[in-house]
Formats: C-alpha cells, sequence, structure tokens
C-alpha cells in the first residue's frame, strides 16, 4: 500500500505542476522550460545523493540508466510539449490518462505482472473517472486535434515502458541516486536542444515571480515527484503505480482554480470520486468466499 500512496502523492503534486508550467508557458521555450525543470531537479538531488547509503547504478548498468533518462527526462516532456500545439489540454490529459492501461498490457506481454479482472476495472474506472472530469473541455477540438492525441499517446508509451524497465535498475541502486543519474541524463539532452534551438538566451529575462515558478517546477515538481515515482515503481506493480496518473489532471484543475481562476465544475469533483473508486477498485484484494 505504501507504494501505491506515493505513486498517488507524486501524480498529484504533479498536477499542480501543470500550473506552474502553464503559468510560464508564454515566457519560455517548451524545450528550455524542461531544461530548466530537470536541470533544477538534478542540481537538487545530487547533494541528496551524498547523505543516502544507496549505491549508485552499477557500471553494467550504465547505458541502460541512461538509456531510461533519455526515454522519460528527455523524449516525454518533448513528446508531451509537442502533443499541446495539437490538442487541448483536457484532450491530452484524456489520452495521457491511457497509462495505466497501457503499462498493464506492457506488464502482461513483458511479465512483468499478470492481469487480473479486478485490477483491469479498476483501471478502467479510473480512465471513466479522468473523461467525466475534464467532459467540459473535451468538446472543443481544434483542427488536426488528433496529432496532438496520437503524440500524447505516445508519450504515455515512452512512460509505461520507463516504469516497468526501470524497477530492477532501482532495486539494485536506490530511487535517489537512480533518479538522479537519470533526470541529470535527460537534462543535459534538453540544455543541448534548447541550446540549439536558441531557447536559453530568454531564461535570462525571467522575473523573480518565474524563478519561484521554476524553482517550484524542479524541486517539487521533478526531484520530489519521480523519487515518489521511483519509490513506488519498486513497492508495488506497474500498473498500480501507472493508475495514479488519472489523479493528475483532477489536482490540475484544483490548482488551477486556486492560482489561475480557471473555473471548479461539479464534473471535476465527481470524477476525482469516480478516479479514487477506481484506485480502490485496483489495489484492494477480492474477498475470499467464506469457510475458505
Amino acid at each position: 500500500m505504501g507504494g501505491v500512496l506515493a505513486a498517488v502523492l507524486s501524480s498529484g503534486i504533479g498536477g499542480t505542476a501543470v500550473v506552474a508550467t502553464r503559468h510560464l508557458s508564454g515566457t519560455i521555450d517548451p524545450i528550455a522550460l524542461g531544461a530548466l525543470r530537470f536541470g533544477v531537479g538534478f542540481c537538487f538531488l545530487l547533494p541528496l545523493t551524498l547523505t543516502r547509503k544507496e549505491r549508485w547504478p552499477e557500471r553494467a548498468d550504465w547505458a541502460r540508466v541512461g538509456g531510461l533518462g533519455v526515454l522519460f527526462f528527455a523524449l516525454f516532456p518533448f513528446l508531451f510539449n509537442a502533443s499541446l500545439h495539437f490538442t487541448t489540454a483536457a484532450r491530452g490529459a484524456l489520452a495521457l490518462s491511457t497509462l495505466p492501461l497501457l503499462t498493464m498490457l506492457a506488464g502482461a506481454v513483458m511479465g512483468a505482472e499478470t492481469i487480473t479482472a479486478r485490477k483491469a476495472a479498476g483501471v478502467f474506472v479510473a480512465m471513466t473517472g479522468v473523461a467525466l472530469a475534464l467532459l467540459s473541455g473535451l468538446s472543443k477540438a481544434p483542427n488536426g486535434a488528433w496529432r496532438g492525441d496520437l503524440l500524447m499517446v505516445c508519450a504515455a508509451i515512452s512512460m509505461a515502458f520507463y516504469t516497468i524497465w526501470s524497477r530492477p535498475l532501482i532495486r539494485r541502486s536506490g530511487p535517489i541516486r537512480f533518479t538522479a543519474v537519470a533526470m541529470g541524463v535527460g537534462a543535459v539532452c534538453l540544455v543541448a536542444a534548447a541550446g540549439a534551438g536558441g531557447g536559453i538566451p530568454r531564461v535570462a529575462a525571467l522575473a523573480t515571480q518565474q524563478w519561484l515558478a521554476v524553482a517550484y517546477l524542479g524541486i517539487i515538481g521533478s526531484a520530489f515527484v519521480f523519487f515518489l515515482w521511483a519509490f513506488a515503481v519498486t513497492r508495488t506493480t506497474p500498473t498500480l503505480v501507472a493508475i495514479s496518473v488519472a489523479v493528475n489532471p483532477v489536482t490540475a484543475s484544483f490548482a488551477g482554480q486556486v492560482f489561475l481562476d480557471e473555473p471548479l465544475r461539479w464534473n471535476i469533483i465527481a470524477g476525482l470520486v469516480t478516479v479514487c473508486l477506481g484506485i480502490g477498485i485496483a489495489t484492494t484484494a477480492a474477498k475470499a468466499p467464506a469457510g475458505r
């Protein structure tokens, strides 16, 4: 249960990071923003690694850890940001909510876990809750929105494989040191891409309030969130970790109402209740018949 709670907390806080991202999206290039976010997160995690008695990734694992860093901390944010150029935030969030389904299927194919009727039911109930929470924004679709939806599904696929493939590596080292190394690799890739694209010079013009948003994204929205995700990956199954992402768009809606004055409608509350019901169904075992 500790792994599921860590994953839910990770996704819930991740939803608040969406608000900080929206606040900065009109000022910083998306790739430069990703470089800042994960660069700050890496700089915060690095000193913490020296206080832990975890092992660094073994030399035989370096290539795999680096590849996962590129997959999750470089490719995933690129696909995520690119998708929102073509589709709406609501449709994008719904496409991302396919993560638990994709993780469950990928985990079954690779032998990482077994699909159960209860787990499958919980995944579909949670996805229904996301759709209900985003009901008011799904009808507004620009031309070619399917391209953004497809890119977001690709982002979800990359996250699903990261969740599955990272488990043995995190167990051999530890969640903080693994996350620091993987995030550092991704940050270097994004910094290089931002430099080539000319997005770095605009960073110097950020105001104090914007730097505070960057600090929140880096320390809380990256270092803390992805440490919790790595911790959860080793404490429960990939699907039960992934199902927590359904909380993300709901908490983003609540945070948007508080900080961006975005309307909070009845369907968001109903969606949150449904998401919680789905997580509850997936994470609790069916009771054995009496007398057994």
